[in-house]
């Protein structure tokens, strides 16, 4: 049993090198949009509004938005490989039916998509900080690690939720209404732009339910150094069971597809 548990674990992880090979071709195109993305943000934004709103939680604008740039990252980049690419991946490509082919079953499949999701996710997230570290946002760069750590927990629910879309859709154009109705909200509604505590509670309420905003609370604790012991025994665990609860349904989800 412990053979073949660990003959899965290996075969995950060269699911994860294959993408990783594919990725890696194009490596320059792949990234500068990650990274360069939420620095023309914070400019245009931080410069922007950041002359009139000088003082938000005691700090400037610029200050206020970086930590959420930084996780908002491992939003997207997570729910786009796991929507867009993997269904490119599953319908055009036919992947997923030659890995099936082999000693490969569905449950490795999906494991070693989600741990590339998870890797790529923390990669990006640690890329983004390392910018606006550069940009004096970050009280203490050498925390710059455990941005890592919250772009991996950000991106395994928020990948889940991209699984669970590509399972449900009927054709790729149907990810559009998925981003407009369920990604767009996340993104704007978790904090990020303003604090949330400012919105009504009915809104406050569902951002709760909202992987991301666990995400900005752990990011911005760590920017600024403020009660990171607290904000991962709070926010870190409630990333882990929405990780746990999003993986398994997608997994049962997506299942269906690919076995048939």
């Amino acid at each position: 049993m412990l053979n073949s548990a660990l003959q899965s674990l290996v075969l995950c992880w060269n699911i994860t090198i294959r993408n990783w090979v594919v990725y890696k071709k194009d490596l320059i195109a792949n990234i500068s949009p990650t990274v360069a993305d939420p620095a023309l943000i914070l400019v245009s934004l931080g410069l922007g509004l950041g002359s009139f709103l000088t003082d938000v939680e005691g700090m400037g604008y610029m200050q206020f938005l970086a930590p959420g740039l930084t996780v908002a990252t491992a939003l997207f980049t997570s729910f786009f490989e796991s929507s867009y690419g993997f269904y490119v991946r599953m319908s055009y490509e036919n992947v997923y039916k030659a890995m099936l082919t082999t000693p490969i079953g569905v449950k490795e499949v999906v494991m070693g998509e989600m741990l590339w999701i998870g890797l790529k996710g923390g990669i990006m997230a640690i890329g983004v900080a390392v910018v606006l570290a550069l940009f004096g946002l970050m009280v203490n760069p050498w925390l710059i690690p455990l941005i890592g750590i919250v772009g991996g927990l950000v991106a395994l629910p928020c990948g889940a939720m991209g699984l669970l879309a590509t399972a449900l859709v009927n054709n790729i154009n149907q990810f559009q209404t998925v981003y407009s109705f369920i990604i767009a909200p996340l993104y704007f509604l978790s904090g990020i732009f303003f604090p949330i505590d400012q919105m009504h509670t009915a809104v406050r309420v569902l951002a709760e339910f909202f992987p991301l905003i666990h995400g900005v609370r752990l990011a911005q604790a760590i920017f600024w150094e403020r009660d990171i012991i607290g904000a991962f025994l709070y926010s870190g665990s409630i990333l882990i069971v929405q990780s746990l609860i999003l993986c398994v349904w997608s997994y049962y989800q997506i299942r269906k597809k690919l076995v048939t």
